[in-house]
């Protein structure tokens, strides 16, 4: 007897444990609350990018590596503000994964003299 109610024990600490088990995390999920509409609960990936272009010197000299560096510092300031902006839309909490800027010249034959700048971000939120 005392190996049946063993058994049956187990049997339901195995079906109250693999339902939170199974739910992999950033998994959504439905929560449903009387008289109001459902809402996403969990971890959610946001990914943003951006491409703009910077005018100037694109040489080895100093003018030209201040200007790389300020392109490099512009994305990352929108990278340290789009957690800010996630959270007045739609974020309980943000944390931010990973950034990278890519910096590529245009030599001002036929074009204005400059970099483009492409930056990629990535966050990863709760839903409020």
């Amino acid at each position: 007897m005392p190996r049946l109610q063993f058994s049956l024990a187990a049997a339901i600490a195995l079906l109250v444990v693999a339902p939170a088990a199974s739910q992999a995390q950033g998994q959504r999920i439905i929560v449903e609350q009387a008289g109001a509409s459902p809402r996403q609960e969990g971890l959610v990936r946001v990914q943003s990018s951006v491409n703009f272009f910077v005018a100037g010197p694109t040489g080895d000299g100093d003018e030209a590596q201040k200007l790389r560096d300020r392109a490099r510092r512009t994305v990352y300031e929108m990278a340290a503000r789009e957690c800010d902006l996630l959270r007045e839309v739609l974020a309980k909490d943000c944390r931010m994964e990973s950034v990278s800027t890519n910096i590529n010249r245009q030599y001002g034959q036929q074009q204005q003299e400059g970099f483009n700048v492409n930056g990629a971000m990535n966050f990863q939120i709760s839903i409020k």
